[in-house]
């Protein structure tokens, strides 16, 4: 587990790049935390790591999006962006997910689903939980990354490449 306390907007989206550089295509990676607690900005950090093409914005209204690695800028791993708050209103909210097939796209793609804790695991044999908190509902957050399964303890064991990891 590796927590870090990220004090303005900017390390949020610093902290999500410097996360990006221990993803590799095959990577599922839940974003959970309360409305407006910077899932989608650690999205947009993630994305610039990542190196990906367009804006990262908020998935909501078409679910999911994918960002295609831009080759320029020495970007080589998509990164399939999935909003699942609109899911789940169903008696098996996996079903809704797996209409959705993106187990077609999650093997070359670093996946990253906001909202989709209980409802995305079964995507990959192994994922990266990433809760995020607003203690104070001011700009800071803290961040918690728990891996299951796969290599994930090793991966995280060194931390990351940012100064509280």
């Amino acid at each position: 587990m590796t927590e870090a306390e990220l004090p303005t907007v900017e390390d949020t989206r610093a902290f999500g790049a410097a996360l990006a550089a221990v993803l590799r295509p095959g990577d599922l990676v839940l974003l959970a935390g309360p409305l407006g607690a910077g899932k989608t900005v650690l999205a947009q950090g993630i994305g610039a790591g990542l190196a990906v093409t367009g804006p990262v914005t908020s998935p909501t209204f078409v679910i999911a999006r994918v960002h295609r690695p831009d080759r320029q800028r020495g970007g080589t791993i998509p990164m399939l962006h999935v909003d699942a708050y609109r899911l789940g209103a169903v008696a098996d909210p996996r079903a809704e997910v797996d209409d959705l097939d993106l187990d077609a796209l999650t093997g070359d793609s670093v996946t990253v689903v906001e909202w989709g804790e209980g409802m995305v695991e079964h995507l990959a044999d192994a994922h990266l939980l990433v809760r995020i908190d607003r203690p104070d509902n001011g700009e800071a957050r803290r961040v918690e990354l728990v891996g299951h399964g796969g290599d994930w303890h090793r991966r995280l064991a060194g931390g990351l490449p940012w100064p509280a990891g």
